[in-house]
């Protein structure tokens, strides 16, 4: 299934600490701490929906069989023990006997399969999570407790997705009664988290109250027993200076995503801290499609890659808070190649002679390149105006300058979420950018491999390389660090060179919090967690 970019949008992040430093304080139970918030969900269910924001708000009501520490070690959770088939086809979880949903219903093994069957099921319209079901056949409940997860070919990358919000657990008991109502969110998404999904005012906000019989945290959390907060409010502030303005005048405790150009005014507020984490997983970058002439022409995208000043231009845009990305994947992903760094530069003689090589070597009367009376132009469709985040437009505009310098015209027009989606699934564009948060390198089989070209996948580079599939297969089938670490440093050395990808910037995460808010910490993707908060 071609995963739905519009909805799909995502964050990648930057340096720095990945929790707040307050160790040496004792939590306070009790009180509300308020969220603010740059995006909203199109639809709560974390089965069908692929936003980030959706993930982040609704990790807080659903647990997950395994959690995933920022050091990207697995720990129990709903499942207290698992074993994996050597053949990487199977895994055996061993499942908590004390687990209730809000709902009052236990968690069993037959809480799993339903939700695992109902990601898969067509009628979910799953955008990602069947993705990470990956080669998914069925599961088959051993006994109230034990359940084995099977697979039709090695999936090595399963334990890892299975940590996700996206795999979390529904009540079966709201899977079955309210299945066309998760989109909307509120009481009706069940799960057995510390929180229960209380409300939701369309654009304005979603409150979650604290479950006050939750003891099964996963083994790293810092403490068990309900979380501190009676409350948990996210509250929906799409524009910046609105969402500062609402942290630096005390009206929320913290606010997700404060952009560069508001970072030095959150730093100098008396009572606010800053905290950042580098998200793993793709970084921003432009998609080359090679399928489309005229970039089926491997010296034209290797033009279009130095062609760009990226350097230059994330420095401009960003103000040194984000930092310019040498491959497709953060430093901070597993199996990350650091030889990528340096490896390419901005050269706009060595992409005009590529160019001249091509056969582009006419001007027309607007300066742009022709070839046979034809002028050398790229599609670049661009997400719905109000899809736009962390000033990517901007940056995007002096891309399109970069390339216009060396002959090369782009339009980039935004477009309905309707068209912008069907120029996915049918491959209508020459250009396309998109990031992915995931701490799984196993994201280049999904966008590099040739079985996942849209409608049917990630590939919008729509990539034919014999040896990026072998490659991206090997380490989808082996959990061995040496030969993950060996094949996708291959991968994403080929697809710099063959010029499938032009690397932009790695995004740093930046949220901003009163001090007096306590215990919150990034999770492995990035994305704010509240079961050990607390405000004092």
């Amino acid at each position: 299934m071609v995963l739905t970019i519009v909805s799909a949008f995502s964050l990648a992040a930057c340096a720095g600490s990945t929790t707040s430093d307050h160790s040496s304080s004792t939590p306070v139970p009790g009180g509300t701490l308020t969220y603010g918030i740059n995006d909203s969900p199109s639809c709560f269910d974390i089965h069908a929906n692929s936003k980030d924001i959706t993930a982040e708000i609704q990790r807080n009501v659903f647990d997950s069989l395994v959690s995933q520490d920022d050091q990207h070690q697995f720990h129990p959770w709903l499942a207290e023990g698992w074993t994996i088939a050597d053949d990487q086809k199977s895994y055996t979880f061993t499942l908590r006997r004390d687990v209730v949903f809000t709902d009052g219903t236990p968690f069993t093994a037959h809480a799993v399969k339903a939700n695992l069957d109902h990601i898969v099921a067509p009628a979910t319209k799953s955008e990602y999570a069947v993705n990470l079901l990956g080669p998914y056949t069925g599961t088959d409940i051993i006994d109230d407790y034990t359940v084995r997860i099977n697979f039709s070919a090695p999936f090595a990358s399963f334990l890892q997705a299975a940590s996700t919000t996206y795999l979390g657990i529904y009540s079966p008991r709201t899977l079955a009664e309210n299945a066309d109502k998760l989109c909307a969110g509120g009481s009706v998404d069940v799960g057995s988290g510390p929180f229960v999904f209380s409300s939701y005012t369309k654009g304005q906000s979603a409150v979650m109250t604290r479950n006050p019989a939750y003891h099964w945290a996963p083994a790293n959390a810092a403490h068990n027993g309900p979380a501190y907060l009676d409350s948990l409010v996210f509250r929906i502030l799409p524009e910046d200076a609105t969402r500062v303005g609402a942290l630096t005048s005390g009206q929320i405790d913290m606010a997700r995503a404060i952009p560069p150009i508001q970072v030095p005014t959150v730093e100098a507020a008396k009572g606010l801290s800053l905290m950042r984490t580098d998200q793993p997983g793709l970084t921003y970058s432009i998609f080359l499609n090679s399928a489309s002439a005229p970039l089926d022409d491997q010296r034209v995208r290797s033009a279009i890659q130095q062609g760009i000043d990226v350097a230059e231009d994330v420095k401009a845009v960003y103000f040194g808070q984000y930092h310019r990305s040498w491959g497709p994947l953060s430093p901070t992903t597993p199996s990350y190649d650091p030889s990528v760094a340096e490896s390419w530069h901005y050269d706009p003689d060595k992409a005009g002679k590529l160019l001249d090589e091509a056969g582009w070597t006419g001007r027309d009367g607007e300066g742009f390149r022709t070839k046979n009376g034809k002028r050398l132009s790229l599609f670049w469709p661009g997400l719905p105006s109000a899809g736009v985040r962390d000033q990517r437009d901007l940056l995007e505009q002096v891309a399109q300058a970069d390339l216009a310098k060396i002959g090369v015209e782009v339009t980039h027009p935004r477009l309905t979420a309707g068209d912008y989606n069907a120029r996915v699934a049918d491959g209508g564009f020459h250009l396309f950018s998109v990031s992915w948060a995931r701490p799984e390198p196993d994201l280049l089989r999904l966008f590099f491999h040739s079985a996942n070209i849209p409608p049917h996948g990630q590939n919008v580079a729509h990539l034919r390389d014999p040896q990026v599939d072998q490659w991206t297969a090997t380490g989808s089938a082996t959990t061995d660090e040496r030969t993950r670490d060996d094949v996708y440093a291959r991968t994403q050395r080929e697809v710099l060179d063959n010029g499938s990808v032009v690397p932009l910037y790695v995004l740093a995460a930046i949220a901003g919090f009163d001090d007096d808010v306590h215990g919150h910490a990034f999770d492995a993707s990035g994305w704010m967690t509240f079961y050990d908060a607390w405000k004092a």
